[in-house]
């Protein structure tokens, strides 16, 4: 439990700083590493179908748009999806292309009761770099953890 204690600290000092509200910040690997520590954890990947089927998957996550593509419209079903699929008193991650629109996801799941959500930073594929490409800077793929390709 120590490992687990250690890593949500750390997560939370990160949200505090930022004024989440939201637990917490994890990094990838930490994000990982409480999907194999913490009993009942959850990655829930708010990208779009797009992302999932052409950029690659993480294997066992949750799959809910926060936008729908095409259009980048608000999924008016998130959160009705995110209660059949994931249970309130989960630890729930939230994970997008580059951290931003799971910040949205993560505070919408709090608001509506959620109490362990935390946003991974950096997201799948980080930022862009200084030639505009992502999977340079940062991210889950960057950090070398394990995903697939469809």
């Amino acid at each position: 439990m120590g490992k687990i204690s250690e890593i949500l600290d750390l997560a939370k000092a990160r949200g505090t700083a930022l004024g989440r509200p939201y637990l917490g910040e994890l990094t990838p690997q930490e994000a990982y590493d409480l999907l194999r520590l913490a009993p009942g954890a959850k990655i829930v990947d708010v990208r779009t179908r797009a992302e999932w089927d052409w950029v690659g998957r993480v294997e066992g996550s949750v799959e809910i748009e926060w936008n729908q593509y095409p259009g980048g419209v608000r999924n008016p079903n998130f959160l009705s999806e995110l209660r059949r699929q994931v249970d309130p008193e989960a630890l729930v991650m939230f994970l997008c292309r580059s951290g931003a629109r799971s910040v949205g996801a993560a505070t919408a799941a709090t608001e509506a009761g959620y109490g362990s959500c935390y946003n991974i930073l950096e997201g799948f594929e980080g930022d862009k770099d200084a030639h505009g490409h992502r999977n340079t800077t940062g991210g889950w793929r960057k950090a070398g953890l394990p995903w697939i390709q469809g």
